[in-house]
């Protein structure tokens, strides 16, 4: 899953893709180098990015998706916890809405199940990328009970168990403990699957490679997502696609 963020402040490659000709060089290297899902962000969940209205989340994607569509050889999908952006974005054809929010809305359920979407659920403990939640009774037991409770959710609405996606958020409503918790036990959550993994250039790869430019992480995220595969995850989120697919085929 290659990331491309029309923003003008994600935190590391904020305002790489603005332009139409940018966009498109983008999805281009991402396809030719074997991405098999593009996920597409019009919001940043940078701990500093501004709030945006779900207008101009829509707007964004409104300038960036037709050229998109038009050189794409991958599946699409959308980044946003808006059930509004997510119904714009499906009746345009992407495929999968990538769930930030943390939580179960009904009102997603129902644009998810309109048009038989596949729908990440990533867990945040209710926090941010910013600031850390204490888990009473554990990161893992906290999340695996999101998993299930999610999915059962989704399934109450009629939603087929096919379509749904489990992430566990590293690096939202996490310390840097938590993160390599989860990390350590990508097996047991593999009990949900497909299990996606996002770790591209975060904050927990700068703290254990002191590496503290985000865009030299990638070696090191690849490394990290290549050992997930290893445990049974089946999504990996990236900014670099090539080297990730190299290290994957090392492993």
């Amino acid at each position: 899953m290659a990331i491309l963020n029309v923003t003008p402040d994600s935190f590391s490659d904020g305002g790489e893709a603005q332009s139409i000709s940018e966009i498109t060089e983008k999805v281009k290297k991402f396809c030719d180098e074997g991405a098999d899902i593009i996920d597409i962000g019009a919001c940043s969940t940078a701990p500093l990015s501004a709030e945006i209205t779900a207008h101009e989340e829509s707007e964004r994607l409104k300038f960036a998706l037709p050229c998109i569509k038009s050189v794409s050889s991958a599946v699409l999908s959308v980044d946003t916890f808006r059930p509004e952006v997510a119904e714009y974005a499906l009746s345009e054809g992407v495929s999968i809405i990538n769930d930030e929010s943390g939580c179960f809305k009904p009102e997603m359920a129902k644009v998810v199940k309109k048009y038989d979407a596949g729908w990440v659920f990533m867990h945040t403990g209710g926090g941010s990328s910013k600031d850390p939640v204490k888990y009473d009774r554990g990161v893992t037991n906290d999340v695996l009970s999101f998993f299930a409770e999610m999915k059962a959710l989704a399934i109450s609405e009629g939603i087929d168990e096919s379509r749904l996606c489990y992430d566990c958020g590293i690096g939202f409503g996490k310390s840097r403990e938590d993160d390599l918790e989860l990390l350590s036990r990508c097996d047991e959550l593999c009990e949900f699957s497909p299990l996606l993994i996002g770790v591209s250039r975060k904050r927990i790869i700068g703290n254990l490679t002191g590496i503290e430019n985000p865009k030299e992480r990638d070696e090191a995220s690849a490394v990290v997502a290549a050992i997930t595969v290893g445990d049974g995850a089946r999504i990996i989120r990236t900014h670099n696609v090539a080297l990730t697919k190299q290290k994957l085929s090392q492993f």
